[in-house]
């Protein structure tokens, strides 16, 4: 799942119910990217294939994956705010800079879950209104017949 994905207005009303993939296509799309910051208790561990993946991306040797981007053995540097050394904020929403070559735990979040990081109400009051402003405008334009 990628956080630009173009989501159908017809689907949101799935988002109401039970459909979590839908409701976290749409909460991925807004996000400031929650899931790629160090918060207590998260922790991203990498393995030896997503190392290779990211050398291979940057075309540099596993080695040097390590020694630049590597605290310890299996987690990535993080920034002065906590946030994943390839988040990006240069546009208007955060974006993953190795997205092609993220990590697998990075691939499969939020396994097909509600993303946790929504059960924290100080963290979906963040992101509603911009939800609710993209809601409006899109169910005014979008016709599912045309």
């Amino acid at each position: 799942m990628q956080r630009n994905e173009t989501i159908n207005p017809g689907e949101v009303e799935g988002a109401q119910g039970s459909n979590c993939l839908v409701r976290n296509r749409i909460y991925c799309t807004f996000c400031p990217g929650y899931c790629c910051y160090r918060l207590p208790g998260a922790t991203l561990y990498l393995d030896a294939l997503d190392i290779n993946r990211i050398a291979r991306y940057f075309n540099i040797s596993d080695g040097a994956v390590r020694a630049r981007y590597l605290e310890g053995k299996n987690t990535f540097k993080v920034g002065a705010d906590g946030s994943c050394i390839f988040l990006s904020r240069e546009r208007i929403r955060a974006r993953c800079t190795i997205h092609d070559a993220r990590p697998r735990q990075c691939r499969e979040f939020p396994y097909d879950e509600p993303c946790p990081y929504l059960e924290r109400e100080d963290l979906l009051a963040a992101i509603l209104p911009k939800i609710e402003r993209w809601l409006a405008k899109t169910t005014m334009v979008y016709d599912p017949h045309k």
